[in-house]
């Protein structure tokens, strides 16, 4: 198959950014766009020139390093991660444009890489449960209804790739943000931190920058892990709850947590 390519450069975070077009040709169909990109970076530095930076890991669709938009969708067409986007899915002499997430939140570095810190500042903020030393009790032996299972383990399947994030108008991560609390705050594990965890990760999104959900939607058809966009409804519940009992607190009428 043969393709043309308009890749977006930047020589580093200061730098200005530019696209460059490339013509590929000669490449496997089951390639995957990945693999595309490695081969033409193995051409560009056999002419001298700097190869394409960009990210990847496991190139299994798991990790969610490999974070491309491609053609303006985030990871590109199927609803999957860019490593799992085939070249079968384009047409032969297809144009197609390369660019890294775009969000505030997450700057670039070089080329298609960006920083996506700010998600995991998020997660250390209150996407954790506390646990002492010492002995534990069986976790099989605490009783969870099988529908808060499954509600709980849904959400725990993010991998916080951003895809939410830059397909949203408002580049809000409520998606990412409320994956997190969902699956946390619905298991015994997570009761105790439940209030702290949901005013903690919402605090630090807002100051990351990122924008609010006005219901768009966009978030949940980008998801590779198809999470709904249900928990962002979570989300806001048990933001409100938190305040509440923040407030109560404050006067007085409950301990604090």
């Amino acid at each position: 198959m043969r393709f043309t390519l308009e890749v977006y450069r930047q020589d580093g975070p200061d730098a200005d950014g530019r696209f460059e077009r490339h013509e590929i040709d000669d490449i496997d169909p089951d390639a995957s766009f990945l693999e595309m990109l490695d081969i033409l970076n193995d051409r560009l530095i056999a002419s001298g020139e700097r190869p394409i930076a960009f990210d990847s890991d496991c190139r299994e669709g798991i990790c969610g390093a490999c974070s491309l938009q491609i053609d303006g969708i985030p990871h590109g067409p199927g609803q999957a991660t860019s490593c799992q986007v085939f070249l079968r899915q384009f047409a032969d002499g297809a144009e197609i444009r390369v660019e890294p997430f775009r969000n505030a939140g997450f700057p670039v570095l070089r080329d298609l890489m960006i920083d996506r810190a700010a998600l995991d500042r998020i997660i250390a903020a209150g996407g954790y449960i506390a646990v002492g030393a010492g002995p534990k009790p069986e976790p099989n032996a605490i009783p969870i209804h099988p529908e808060v299972q499954t509600a709980a383990m849904d959400a725990s399947i993010c991998i916080g790739c951003g895809a939410c994030v830059a397909a949203c108008p408002n580049g809000s991560a409520m998606l990412f943000a409320g994956a997190k609390v969902t699956h946390l705050n619905l298991l015994p594990q997570g009761e105790p931190e439940r209030f702290h965890r949901a005013r903690s990760m919402v605090r630090q999104m807002d100051e990351e920058g990122f924008g609010g959900c006005t219901n768009h939607g966009e978030c949940e058809y980008a998801c590779p892990q198809e999470i709904s966009i249900k928990v962002i409804g979570e989300l806001n519940r048990e933001y409100r709850k938190a305040m509440v009992e923040k407030l109560r607190r404050r006067r007085g009428f409950m301990k604090p947590q």
